[in-house]
């Protein structure tokens, strides 16, 4: 598949766009005629480095508002697409997109458009120029892109095409089968774009909120493989309107970028597996044999990733230190084990049956905690590895010595570490073999597993987040929510696997703790501090108690007002004795119609706390209803905090 993108996705000069385009892979790219108009650079200088680059020169657009219209203002749009034609000849581009009309449409007549149309083709062809034609979701008269290519049709000019555009024909529910019965000399381009489904005026959401594929909510899989069908193998070209992109670091945004069209070219030819049309009766060809065996081949290649399982549940956290004290305390009070250091490096680890957390004390000084890393079981940590670095994923390099465990470590785009370890059946790692030699352990402890992890995640690299971790460790992101606190709302994406082994959490959050000069190990690629808290949260069979022990041990709880009590009792009238455990302790509860869920939080460390859960029944939520308690306690602490410094 031929990949490409258009400027108008990424922040930066032109001269930076194209740099970073190539770097990430691209084959082409589209200009995206604002950023050509405000460029220093020549058409000639244009086309010379584009050349130098690797990059081919796919599409030259918009140019918007031609048909439909009286013949004076015809006469004015013909004379404005002859000048742009001999700009494309400088460039050595030879498509346009001309998009249907939304400003200056006054005439609702189709064969006066086809006409319109006819003389345009006419002019193009005479400077040898494609013009693909593409039906905005918003266009006064022409909004669907069937209608766009029915006058395409009327018109059959060699140089008049349709320009297929996932967000202008999915923002607007429009049947995508369809695409299959044009002719694939027609299809003169392919845009694609996911979105988040809103409710809103189309042309503000395709503004703003498009993003790139896997990050969004479109059936982008079905429309590509429908485009397959057809026998387009022309670009496939990302055009993204997203206000967060073109703030962001361009380079990082090109490579997001690219990972998506890697993501969907996979999905992709998966869907036309999946869906593989049946042979034609009495037709034992090889094509229809291999047709209905979902083995057809298209003119456009769809390229496959090494196939990975989701992980079969947490092996590790990590959290980054360069002192110890206070998440020692910490995780000794809520009842975990100290295994001991390891042999070689400055790290220890503590446990609870099989929650493991990893205490890194190789952290710069005066580094408050923060998590730094996570442990995931795979069934092949080599082949997951792989499969991340086909989708852009950077290496994370680990220094081993003989008889230790290599594992393979990817970093996430808010640089936390991710390690895809070996799993095993019964929940054991090798590599713990490597801690505290000679200690004496305990026959049996308490049981508990790494039931979820919230990481906040920096607002320029939210989407690019839930990309990778979809893409890359095959988790399924979940419907969006967003949860008041009290310095603003906290978008919440939940990413999981399908038996819930793997629960990651990941919050768009505003500023919460960070103070000027703040410096910690919560560092991300591009030198922002975590500005907001994280926790892991360890799933136990009897929370009341673990928390009594924990209270016994001296725990810190997180002080939950009274308020939240008398409002618990009043939605779900509980026997006053266990309301009265719940109150005494500091614990949290909430009840669905599929069970029930208990929870208390520690206070925080640096930008860390713990959660202690334990799941009723098949309760499967995360007590949402209690999360603004929680961020208004913590933000009350905090400020008593800072006020008393």
């Amino acid at each position: 598949m031929r990949t490409g993108i258009a400027t108008v996705c990424l922040s930066g000069t032109l001269k930076e766009k194209m740099q970073a385009c190539a770097i990430a892979g691209f084959d082409g790219i589209e200009i995206f005629e604002q950023d050509l108009v405000t460029s220093p650079l020549s058409p000639e200088d244009v086309r010379k480095m584009a050349a130098d680059l690797g990059l081919g020169l796919d599409l030259y657009q918009p140019f918007r508002d031609f048909d439909s219209v009286s013949e004076d203002t015809l006469l004015e749009n013909l004379r404005r697409a002859d000048a742009k034609f001999k700009l494309m000849s400088r460039l050595g581009m030879d498509t346009i997109l001309v998009c249907t009309n939304v400003g200056t449409a006054t005439i609702d007549d189709d064969d006066l458009r086809a006409e319109q149309l006819s003389r345009l083709a006419e002019l193009a062809g005479d400077h040898g120029v494609k013009v693909a034609y593409e039906a905005l979701a918003w266009g006064k008269y022409v909004s669907d892109y069937e209608h766009a290519h029915r006058l395409v049709d009327t018109v059959d000019h060699p140089n008049l095409g349709t320009c297929l555009d996932s967000f202008h024909i999915l923002s607007r529910d429009w049947d995508t089968a369809p695409i299959e019965a044009i002719k694939p000399e027609k299809i003169f381009f392919v845009q694609v774009a996911d979105a988040p489904k809103l409710s809103m005026d189309v042309l503000s959401w395709s503004r703003h909120y498009r993003v790139f594929p896997g990050e969004g909510q479109f059936e982008l899989a079905k429309f590509m493989g429908h485009v397959a069908r057809a026998g387009y193998s022309g670009p496939v070209s990302l055009e993204v309107f997203n206000d967060v992109f073109r703030q962001s670091d361009v380079d990082r945004t090109a490579v997001d970028a690219m990972r998506s069209l890697i993501w969907l070219e996979e999905q992709s030819a998966k869907w036309l597996d999946a869906n593989a049309t049946s042979p034609t009766p009495g037709d034992a060809s090889g094509d229809s044999l291999a047709k209905a065996a979902g083995r057809r081949r298209y003119p456009m290649e769809l390229a496959t990733l090494p196939k990975v399982a989701e992980p079969g549940g947490f092996n590790f956290a990590e959290v980054k230190t360069d002192d110890p004290a206070q998440l020692e305390t910490l995780l000794g009070q809520l009842g975990f084990e100290f295994d001991g250091r390891h042999r070689t490096k400055d790290v220890q680890l503590w446990s609870m049956g099989h929650a493991r957390v990893v205490i890194n004390e190789q952290a710069p000084s005066h580094s408050e905690p923060a998590i730094a890393a996570l442990g995931f079981d795979v069934d092949s940590p080599v082949i997951a590895s792989a499969r991340a670095q086909q989708l852009k994923a950077p290496v994370v390099p680990r220094k081993v010595q003989a008889d230790e465990e290599v594992f393979q470590g990817i970093a996430a785009p808010d640089s936390t570490e991710i390690f895809l370890c070996q799993g095993s059946p019964d929940g054991t790692a090798a590599w713990t073999r490597e801690f505290g030699e000679g200690l004496e352990h305990p026959a049996a402890g308490a049981r508990a597993v790494i039931d979820h992890v919230n990481l906040a995640q920096p607002w320029q690299h939210f989407d690019e987040a839930v990309l990778f971790y979809t893409s890359a460790l095959a988790l399924e992101p979940q419907p969006f929510a967003e949860v008041p606190s009290p310095s603003g709302l906290v978008r919440s994406q939940v990413m999981q696997t399908s038996d819930r082994a793997v629960r990651l959490v990941l919050n768009l959050a505003p500023v919460l703790q960070q103070e000027p000069g703040q410096q910690g190990p919560g560092q991300h690629g591009n030198g922002a501090r975590k500005s907001y808290q994280e926790h892991i949260a360890f799933a136990v069979d009897d929370l009341v108690a673990t928390a009594r022990a924990a209270h016994a041990r001296g725990l810190d709880f997180l002080q939950i007002p009274a308020n939240y009590y008398e409002d618990l009792d009043a939605r779900f009238a509980l026997d006053p004795a266990f309301l009265a455990t719940l109150k005494e302790l500091n614990l949290l509860y909430d009840r669905d119609a599929n069970g029930e869920f208990l929870h208390f939080y520690t206070a925080t460390v640096g930008s860390v706390f713990f959660e202690m859960v334990e799941r009723r029944g098949n309760y499967d939520g995360y007590g949402a209803p209690n999360a603004p308690v929680r961020h208004a306690v913590q933000y009350d602490s905090l400020h008593a905090h800072h006020v008393h410094r």
